[in-house]
């Protein structure tokens, strides 16, 4: 009786859902900053006034923690922008380690010029690699055995860019050491929209990001809830010029998604 109960309650445990990790490390890897250098680098006087005033929509140190990273990584910034997450990450991986901060020539000439080339000049950036390439193929040669990829809030502009995103992200694949973490952040559509009102809205249905990274052959390694809004309708253009002209930007719900290459490739 007692051995048929056990039975029960083994085969019970077995059904139960596993929670899904909040981070997947590299098995490698080591803990990642502590709650003091996470703060140093989000108030660092160098930061940009007008930085710093994204913050409580972008939350730089939840990010910082849930990318967990270390001095002397190797990462790379895709749709880096003027440089607020690029910014984070160089000081992050220290005078050690190095971002290959990546915009594509749309972006460049429209939007980050000339303040991103004299941003670079910064010694803040000191280790920050630029990198002016297509989304199709975002890193260059040199680029290769990262420990990590970012893309905050760029990958639904891939869509009306006409980027091949197969070959975006086994280009990315490629270039990361096994263990390698790629991590997306973006705007979320509505459920069923999938990447339809990505040039109308510039969000992207989670599902369907999930669907072409885990293509290329990464496997899904955690989320993080920390820039969900469960109000947001998702009926609303989320593009930074159209959200502050509506007094919402940084209200969008967003999802966080970390993959990884595996380990044994």
């Amino acid at each position: 009786m007692l051995r048929r109960a056990a039975l029960l309650l083994l085969a019970l445990t077995a059904c139960r859902p596993v929670a899904e990790p909040a981070v997947v490390s590299a098995p490698d890897a080591g803990p990642g900053l502590d709650e003091a250098a996470i703060r140093a680098i989000v108030e660092d006087p160098a930061r940009p006034a007008a930085e710093r005033e994204l913050d409580p929509g972008r939350k730089p140190e939840e990010l910082l923690r849930f990318l967990a990273l270390r001095p002397g990584m190797r990462l790379a910034d895709l749709g880096a922008g003027r440089g607020y997450t690029t910014f984070l990450l160089a000081r992050a991986v220290g005078a050690d380690g190095v971002v290959y901060a990546q915009n594509n020539k749309f972006v460049t000439d429209r939007f980050v010029e000339p303040a991103w080339t004299e941003r670079l000049k910064t010694p803040e950036l000191r280790n920050v690699v630029r990198v002016d390439r297509e989304f199709d193929d975002p890193l260059p040669p040199e680029a290769r055995d990262l420990d990590g990829v970012i893309n905050v809030l760029f990958y639904h502009d891939t869509y009306w860019m006409g980027t091949d995103r197969a070959r975006m992200n086994q280009a990315i694949f490629a270039a990361l050491r096994p263990g390698g973490f790629y991590v997306i952040v973006d705007h979320s559509a509505r459920a069923g929209a999938g990447a339809g009102e990505a040039e109308s809205l510039h969000r992207v249905e989670e599902s369907t990001v999930v669907e072409e990274v885990l293509q290329a052959g990464f496997e899904r390694a955690g989320s993080a809830e920390f820039l969900r809004n469960p109000d947001d309708p998702r009926d609303w253009n989320a593009a930074p010029s159209a959200a502050a002209a509506a007094g919402k930007r940084g209200t969008a719900d967003r999802f966080v998604v970390r993959f990884v290459k595996p380990a044994n490739l």
